[in-house]
């Protein structure tokens, strides 16, 4: 069974400045801002929802399938996903358009500035998932607002069961659409901030909303994530890190692992417990996709953390 994980495929520049943002903004001259700061330290990573989710699950043994929109940059990312061999079907090329990416300027204080352009990703709703075959589960991840809207609807219609997650794309929509969306899915996903805001715009709490859906997995960062499903709430403890050196992409690796246990059949407990994991695994490297531990060396892990055997 292959999952069709729709979602964004994108390029991170990232920049260190030596110092801090605030020694050279000066706030009575905020209406006139015109600031430039040396970045010494650069890099350049392969991201995206879609790519970062993909990369995770492939660790575990899953069976990802990218459905994502690029620009005419995007072979150097191509030629990864190929070594990789992650399947690139229904990964389209939009003609003189860019590959999403974000800019993003850190300063000592781990204070960002960032700038992101969607480019392609307007065009996500040029892919259907009607076009994806063998599918039997799948993930709405952030994307263009077309794409999203459609792909649960192609979802829905289908039959095929799949996983809201509408990540830093959730302020796209109103209250309405965001109900819409809970009303098509099976399963949604959020960090604490996007359930904050998804119970202001749609009026419903945490306990209204898990009662549309089969579960509803809201993470915490270092507190956990908690888990509503089959009428219980299952508080899911924090894998502790070796070290930790960079957030960028947990909530994928998490719902990497969400999508691997829900796949398997593993109960909520360990599935939670498997995305905990993966979260604690990628946030010991830079970068959403540079960490590599074998499938052996995360069965390892799992039963060092939790003390029982995922298989």
């Amino acid at each position: 069974m292959r999952t069709l994980i729709c979602g964004s495929l994108a390029f991170d520049t990232i920049m260190v400045f030596h110092d801090q943002f605030k020694n050279h903004i000066l706030p009575e001259k905020i209406h006139i801002l015109n600031v430039a700061f040396l970045v010494p330290d650069m890099r350049r990573e392969f991201g995206g929802c879609a790519g970062n989710i993909a990369y995770n699950l492939q660790l575990l043994g899953g069976k990802p399938l990218i459905m994502a929109t690029v620009g005419e940059d995007f072979s150097p990312y191509a030629q990864r996903l190929t070594k990789l061999g992650l399947v690139q079907d229904h990964v389209r090329t939009v003609p003189e358009a860019y590959t999403a990416q974000a800019f993003i300027t850190t300063d000592l204080d781990d204070n960002q500035i960032t700038a992101f352009h969607p480019g392609a990703m307007n065009f996500s709703h040029h892919n259907h998932v009607r076009d994806a075959q063998q599918v039997g589960l799948g993930i709405v991840a952030p994307d263009g607002r077309d794409g999203m809207l459609q792909h649960a609807r192609d979802f829905h219609a289908a039959g095929t069961p799949f996983i809201f997650d509408p990540g830093q794309g959730l302020p796209m929509f109103n209250g309405e659409e965001l109900l819409n969306f809970v009303n098509l899915a099976d399963y949604v996903a959020m960090n604490d901030y996007e359930a904050q805001l998804m119970q202001e715009r749609t009026g419903q709490t945490l306990e209204q909303l898990a009662k549309q859906v089969k579960a509803l997995v809201v993470t915490q960062g270092g507190k956990g994530s908690t888990i509503y499903a089959d009428g219980q709430v299952l508080e899911i403890p924090c894998a502790t890190a070796t070290e930790v050196v960079d957030p960028t992409g947990c909530g994928d690796a998490y719902r990497a692992g969400l999508l691997y246990g829900m796949a398997q059949g593993m109960d909520w407990s360990l599935t939670g417990r498997l995305a905990s994991l993966m979260g604690s695994l990628k946030i010991a490297s830079r970068g959403g996709q540079n960490h590599a531990p074998s499938r052996a060396e995360i069965l390892a892990r799992f039963k060092e953390t939790f003390g029982t055997s995922l298989e």
